[in-house]
């Protein structure tokens, strides 16, 4: 099975960007669709972006032209490109394929707070 590793997260002002990575092992890391997740304090966790395997991507309304998924599938890894944060992006962060087949790793923690 696949483990994920989520990293990237911090402390950053309204306006700032993060870049979240998602290192994975297992050898059918490529054959996955990916998905970026996140759950915010007391509200559900949502799918935030998504990846096929071939590169295709769609987000939610509410981080699209914001946020920018990519893959490398030499690297095994997923990234989240985070532009123009706001305070209601905070939470927690988790990759996982999509729709979703593992267990959830610790995430990574984005507060986003002058």
């Amino acid at each position: 099975q696949v483990q994920l590793v989520e990293s990237g997260g911090g402390l950053v002002q309204p306006g700032g960007s993060l870049r979240l990575s998602c290192a994975a092992s297992g050898r059918f890391f490529r054959f996955n669709s990916m998905g970026w997740y996140r759950q915010a304090p007391g509200k559900q966790r949502e799918l935030v972006a998504g990846i096929t395997t071939g590169g295709s991507t769609n987000y939610a309304d509410s981080v699209k032209g914001r946020f920018f998924i990519s893959r490398d599938n030499a690297k095994n890894t997923v990234y989240l490109q985070m532009n123009s944060l706001k305070p209601e992006d905070t939470a927690v962060y988790n990759c996982n394929t999509n729709p979703t087949a593992y267990g959830w790793g610790q995430g990574t923690q984005v507060t986003v707070s002058s």
